[in-house]
């Protein structure tokens, strides 16, 4: 056989193998190129269900430890526009002042934003050294700005000796007056741009009054 011929078969053969060689890697990539699209597809599904990203998911468990029955949590989680805040706001009234875990859901999940109401109540609370009716979740509820409310009531009675009620009373007054609107009439979505406010008092120095 000449070299020439020699050549062309050799060319054929190594062609061929090459070919093979193709065929095979293609049928062994494509089941685990499957695998990975699927896993991706998956992963999105599987975070929204079992991940503790899941607001409604914080919400629920955060209420269940607090012994609320399991009907009230899932109507509420599942009607808040902000599941977590909301649990956020029933977990600390519960935790840092007198009122019951019943109570505080009742309250937050009615408030326009749960975290500046906990606030409101909480820094009420605080502030008052004598029992606080339950009519304080009442007044930061009413409240257009109840951190702006709070800060009125808990500046008020660091330097006058006034009542609780006398002075949540004055400053709901004042509230409504300031911001020109009924808490009736405010749409559901207004848009919030109160600030973090500090309840803690100050002595003025030279002032006898100073709590």
């Amino acid at each position: 056989m000449s070299k020439k011929k020699l050549s062309k078969a050799g060319n054929q053969q190594g062609s061929l193998a090459v070919e093979t060689f193709k065929d095979k890697t293609i049928r062994l990539i494509t089941p685990v190129l499957a695998m990975t699209g699927w896993l991706a597809m998956m992963a999105p599904s599987m975070a929204v269900t079992t991940s503790y990203a899941n607001d409604y998911r914080v919400c629920t468990a955060r209420l269940l430890n607090l012994g609320i029955t399991e009907q009230a949590i899932s109507q509420s989680c599942a009607k808040a526009l902000r599941p977590r805040d909301l649990s956020s706001c029933v977990v600390r009234i519960n935790q840092q002042t007198q009122f019951s875990a019943v109570d505080a859901l009742s309250s937050c999940e009615q408030a326009r934003r749960p975290e500046n109401f906990s606030n409101c109540v909480v820094g009420i609370t605080r502030n008052t050294q004598e029992a606080v009716p339950t009519t304080v979740l009442n007044y930061c509820g009413r409240s257009l700005l109840p951190e702006r409310f709070a800060q009125c009531v808990v500046g008020l009675r660091s330097e006058i000796d006034i009542a609780p009620t006398q002075a949540m009373d004055t400053c709901i007054d004042a509230s409504d007056r300031v911001s020109g609107f009924s808490p009736a009439s405010v749409p559901q979505n207004r848009v919030n741009t109160e600030f973090s406010p500090s309840f803690e008092v100050t002595p003025i120095p030279g002032n006898p009054g100073g709590q």
